[in-house]
């Protein structure tokens, strides 16, 4: 049975931790982003996040967004500065024509720097790429 389990491969998608100023707060905030390069719209796309290291581990967070516009993009959640020291991972699960889409991506520890910004896909900003 496993056989006939086919989990097509993820392209054109993307997590990325960008560095936005907070006006509330008067802050530089690091954000954690999904964002859609490809040409089809993803739907019902559910993030289970989570950080983590040999001691310590964050609760899970779960988020959803009902509809991501081919080459859109939307804000997952604020990375607070004492996470950044952890493993963060988000499990990214999504639907494009009634296929099911998984894939992890992870932003290893002290990895979301300044120094390790790359221009970012739709989003005209730099970030820091989840892997």
């Amino acid at each position: 049975m496993r056989k006939d389990i086919v989990i097509p491969e993820v392209k054109d998608v993307y997590v990325a931790a960008v560095l936005e100023f907070n006006e509330d707060f008067n802050t530089e905030d690091w954000n954690a982003y999904i964002i859609n390069d490809g040409e089809l719209p993803l739907e019902t796309v559910i993030i289970v996040s989570q950080g983590y290291d040999s001691k310590d581990m964050t609760a899970p967070m779960r988020h959803t967004i009902k509809l991501l516009p081919a080459k859109g993009y939307a804000r997952i959640e604020f990375l607070e500065d004492s996470v950044l020291r952890l493993n963060n991972f988000f499990t990214v699960t999504y639907f494009i024509d009634d296929k099911l889409y998984d894939k992890r991506y992870e932003l290893p520890a002290y990895s979301v720097i300044e120094d390790n910004r790359v221009q970012l896909p739709v989003m005209d900003k730099q970030g820091v790429l989840a892997r």
